[in-house]
Protein backbone atom coordinates (compact mmCIF):
# COMPACT_ATOMS: atom_id res chain seq x y z
CA UNK A 1 0.00 0.00 0.00
CA UNK A 2 1.35 3.31 -0.90
CA UNK A 3 1.63 6.49 1.68
CA UNK A 4 -0.87 9.17 0.64
CA UNK A 5 -0.51 12.66 1.49
CA UNK A 6 -3.76 13.21 2.73
CA UNK A 7 -5.00 13.54 6.62
CA UNK A 8 -9.14 13.93 6.66
CA UNK A 9 -10.23 16.84 8.92
CA UNK A 10 -12.55 15.65 12.02
CA UNK A 11 -14.35 12.79 12.00
CA UNK A 12 -14.07 12.05 7.95
CA UNK A 13 -12.88 8.69 6.50
CA UNK A 14 -10.75 8.73 3.00
CA UNK A 15 -11.83 5.44 1.81
CA UNK A 16 -10.74 3.65 -1.56
CA UNK A 17 -14.05 1.70 -3.06
CA UNK A 18 -13.81 -1.89 -4.13
CA UNK A 19 -14.16 -2.99 -7.76
CA UNK A 20 -17.46 -3.45 -9.04
CA UNK A 21 -18.52 -7.14 -10.29
CA UNK A 22 -17.96 -7.50 -13.90
CA UNK A 23 -19.77 -11.19 -13.27
CA UNK A 24 -22.89 -12.34 -11.74
CA UNK A 25 -22.80 -15.73 -9.56
CA UNK A 26 -23.95 -17.68 -12.78
CA UNK A 27 -21.68 -16.60 -15.19
CA UNK A 28 -23.07 -13.72 -16.89
CA UNK A 29 -21.32 -10.51 -17.64
CA UNK A 30 -22.09 -7.36 -16.31
CA UNK A 31 -22.38 -4.22 -18.79
CA UNK A 32 -20.69 -1.27 -17.63
CA UNK A 33 -24.04 0.75 -17.86
CA UNK A 34 -25.75 -1.87 -15.50
CA UNK A 35 -23.27 -1.96 -12.93
CA UNK A 36 -24.18 -1.31 -9.20
CA UNK A 37 -22.00 1.37 -7.08
CA UNK A 38 -19.43 -0.95 -5.06
CA UNK A 39 -20.97 -0.80 -1.09
CA UNK A 40 -17.82 -1.88 0.61
CA UNK A 41 -14.26 -0.33 0.22
CA UNK A 42 -11.11 0.07 2.20
CA UNK A 43 -10.04 2.59 4.22
CA UNK A 44 -6.65 4.30 3.75
CA UNK A 45 -6.91 7.86 5.87
CA UNK A 46 -9.10 8.75 8.92
CA UNK A 47 -9.39 12.49 10.67
CA UNK A 48 -8.73 12.73 14.13
CA UNK A 49 -12.23 12.50 15.27
CA UNK A 50 -14.65 15.21 16.97
CA UNK A 51 -14.04 16.41 20.91
CA UNK A 52 -17.14 13.66 22.47
CA UNK A 53 -17.01 11.18 19.24
CA UNK A 54 -13.54 9.71 18.49
CA UNK A 55 -13.29 7.70 15.19
CA UNK A 56 -14.29 3.87 15.35
CA UNK A 57 -12.49 3.02 12.48
CA UNK A 58 -8.93 2.22 11.77
CA UNK A 59 -6.39 2.28 8.53
CA UNK A 60 -6.78 -0.77 6.75
CA UNK A 61 -9.81 -1.59 7.36
CA UNK A 62 -12.85 -3.00 5.14
CA UNK A 63 -15.74 -1.33 5.56
CA UNK A 64 -19.39 -1.46 4.23
CA UNK A 65 -21.25 2.08 3.79
CA UNK A 66 -23.87 3.59 2.03
CA UNK A 67 -24.62 3.12 -1.87
CA UNK A 68 -24.55 7.09 -2.15
CA UNK A 69 -22.53 8.06 0.79
CA UNK A 70 -19.20 10.44 0.89
CA UNK A 71 -17.49 12.44 -2.13
CA UNK A 72 -15.94 11.25 -4.77
CA UNK A 73 -12.36 12.82 -4.93
CA UNK A 74 -9.48 12.40 -7.07
CA UNK A 75 -5.70 12.18 -5.52
CA UNK A 76 -2.59 12.01 -7.35
CA UNK A 77 -5.12 10.25 -10.41
CA UNK A 78 -6.70 7.72 -8.11
CA UNK A 79 -10.05 8.00 -7.08
CA UNK A 80 -11.27 7.76 -3.47
CA UNK A 81 -14.61 8.42 -1.37
CA UNK A 82 -14.63 10.93 1.77
CA UNK A 83 -16.99 9.99 4.21
CA UNK A 84 -18.03 11.06 8.12
CA UNK A 85 -17.74 8.39 10.15
CA UNK A 86 -21.65 8.24 11.08
CA UNK A 87 -21.90 7.34 7.13
CA UNK A 88 -20.29 3.66 7.84
CA UNK A 89 -22.38 0.85 8.49
CA UNK A 90 -19.46 -1.70 10.32
CA UNK A 91 -16.41 -3.61 9.46
CA UNK A 92 -15.91 -6.92 7.40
Amino acid sequence: MSKINFKPNEDRVLVEASAAEVKTASGLYIPDTAKEKPQQGKVIAIGDGLKDKPVTVKVGDKVLYGKYSGTEITIDGKEYLIMRNSDIFGTI
